[in-house]
């Protein structure tokens, strides 16, 4: 296999991740990221902990700006890896240099920023993508591979096996997937379990679903996703590691079928973890994704005339807290208040 030449947008857990073990597999990697987090990893390196092996890149190419990093090009594939709420700023930096930039594998969380990408790079330049293992961050620059499941990525584009056969050379199990639409949905929507209300209520997953009125909140809000991808003709499929059709399955079952189920999986995905949303929100970035996840179940909703009731209260609710405009102890530890905001007939 030749080697490709990557560019890594973020040093984040996913982006040290999947650049760490392919540069620990040999291929080139550079790393591209703000000023003050690229000269952290210059100095102190990625540690990468990776099925109970300690691994070391104690001299990463890491570029603090666009134009550095192409100079160290050309670059064969960029795989991007930023939160999304990350890519307006980012595109802003990447329009000037589009044409000289290569494809990108898109690896963010939501199903609305390829096509931003794409609006900017040129069509035929953006490979949708999705990372199905959990990656921890122990301390800045230290990242640990929690549960290895795999990644996905779009078959379409000629570029997409010469990639995956790359990525599984570095270890990582990836998978061709011919539609990238369920791909996309599928991750989204197995991200949406206990994810909204776990930082809005500042409660464990286990909690949640233990909660006979917030298990209902979380089967309508997967429900209502699973009507809108009824309604756009997107089937829900099974990824790397994650059987994400059982969880469909899952949601349509009476409660005291269905509750064991999603208790194993809530607890096999995040063991004592709490989900990404609380994490942002507690630590205080003022950002948060829930509008590319239960806000993108809303906007599609609409679209396609499906009403989303739970997934716009979640949304609205979450991004009220996040900006300042409630303080975050509102809901604390309040189910009874979450749900009184919602009327009866939106819950199963």
């Amino acid at each position: 296999m030749s080697t490709i030449s990557w560019l890594v947008f973020g040093a984040g857990a996913i982006g040290a991740y999947t650049g760490g073990s392919l540069a620990l597999a040999g291929q080139r990697v550079v790393f591209l990221e703000r000023p003050e987090v690229a000269e952290h990893v210059r100095r102190q390196g990625l540690l990468l902990s990776l099925y109970g092996t300690q691994h070391s890149l104690s001299d990463p190419s890491v570029a603090a700006s666009l134009e550095e990093a192409l100079a160290q090009g050309p670059f064969d594939a960029a795989i991007f890896a930023l939160k999304s709420y990350d890519t307006p700023a980012a595109l802003e930096i990447i329009a000037p240099h589009a044409a000289a930039l290569p494809p990108f594998l898109c690896l963010q969380n939501g199903v609305e920023n390829e096509p931003a990408l794409e609006a900017v790079l040129g069509a035929g330049k953006v490979i949708p993508g999705t990372v199905t293992s959990a990656v921890g961050r122990r301390t800045p620059g230290e990242y640990v591979l929690e549960k290895s499941r795999g990644l996905g990525l779009a078959a379409h584009h000629p570029l997409s096996p010469r990639l995956a056969q790359a990525i599984n050379a570095a270890g990582i199990n990836a998978r061709l997937y011919p539609s990238a639409a369920s791909m996309k949905w599928s991750k989204m929507f197995s991200n949406l379990l206990t994810n909204a209300s776990s930082a809005i209520l500042d409660m464990p997953p286990a909690e949640i679903l233990a909660h006979p009125g917030l298990y209902r909140l979380e089967i309508a809000q997967l429900r209502e996703a699973l009507r809108v991808m009824r309604a756009l003709a997107i089937r829900v499929i099974d990824l790397p590691g994650a059987p994400v059709r059982a969880l469909a399955w899952g949601a349509r079952l009476p409660a005291w079928l269905s509750r064991p189920l999603f208790q194993r999986v809530a607890g096999g995905s995040r063991g004592g973890k709490m989900p990404s949303f609380h994490i942002d929100l507690h630590s205080g970035r003022g950002q948060s994704e829930v509008g590319y996840l239960n806000g993108a179940v809303v906007r599609f909703g609409q679209a396609a005339g499906v009403p989303t009731p739970v997934n716009r209260l979640l949304t609205e609710t979450l991004l009220a807290l996040t900006h300042g405009e409630l303080p975050c102890s509102q809901f604390a530890r309040q189910p009874e208040l979450l749900l009184s905001r919602l009327p009866e007939e939106s819950l199963p």
